[in-house]
């Protein structure tokens, strides 16, 4: 079995995050420097979703989780930051507890 190159790698993930069967994304939502923003966009999206198939906060910080470790060492620091942010946010926009540090 051959292993894929980078290229067909970026093209997998990028695909899965701008054409999730689970959740309409706004686009570029995670390029934003809004963590809140990120969070709501997610809510939103897993919220009004019928295609997901776990619950609306599930489906919104495994997205967002995929993401940031698919991003890998593409992702520059400030923006992992934003992103590592936007998971607090998220819980915090379903009612719960920021996770402890």
């Amino acid at each position: 079995m051959k292993k894929k190159d980078n290229a067909e790698n970026e093209k997998w993930s990028a695909e899965v995050t701008e054409n999730s069967d689970a959740l309409d994304l706004e686009p570029h939502i995670f390029e934003s420097k809004n963590p809140k923003k990120i969070a709501a966009s997610l809510k939103r999206s897993a919220e009004n979703s019928d295609r997901r198939k776990s619950s609306p906060f599930r489906s919104a910080m495994s997205m967002l989780t995929f993401y940031i470790n698919r991003a890998g060492e593409n992702l520059g620091e400030n923006q992992r930051k934003v992103l590592e942010s936007a998971k607090d946010e998220l819980r915090k926009a379903f009612g719960r507890k920021p996770k402890a540090v």
